[in-house]
């Protein structure tokens, strides 16, 4: 494995929560939404082609236990009505897969979160509250 970087923007938009065998595992900036985001911690990957096989499949071992995780977060705050995983890429062009809890009464339903209201950002101590419960729950998993 070469040396993992990640990309500015994402490290501005983002709190750390923990590394898997493939992905660094950040929480999402925006209180709106439960969101997490993982990046493939391999250097020049923008696609999920770039990845070789093995790692496409340990990535979607990843999403579905990112997705169980944030399932199991918002159970004990306002829960989900449904899970959005998504890699888009336009801004910022390193791989990385959103997964985000989505419930009925949020702010974009039924739409795509991107482009929708501005990020309402947590208060430092709240982030990391956040991130270290999500980081308890990724060793659990």
């Amino acid at each position: 494995m070469t040396d993992f970087v990640l990309h500015p923007q994402l490290a501005a938009d983002t709190a750390m929560v923990c590394d898997w065998p493939l992905s660094r595992v950040l929480l999402m900036n925006d209180m709106r939404f439960p969101w997490l985001i993982l990046v493939p911690r391999r250097d020049g990957i923008a696609e999920i082609i770039d990845l070789e096989a093995a790692d496409r499949n340990l990535l979607a071992g990843e999403i579905a236990r990112a997705s169980a995780i944030l399932k199991r977060w918002t159970t004990s705050h306002n829960g989900c009505d449904k899970l959005n995983v998504g890699m888009i890429g336009n801004i910022v062009r390193q791989m990385h897969v959103h997964i985000i809890a989505r419930r009925t009464t949020d702010a974009a339903w039924p739409f795509p979160v991107w482009g929708r209201g501005h990020p309402v950002r947590y208060p430092a101590s709240e982030r990391e509250r956040a991130a270290a419960e999500l980081a308890s729950l990724c060793a659990d998993q």
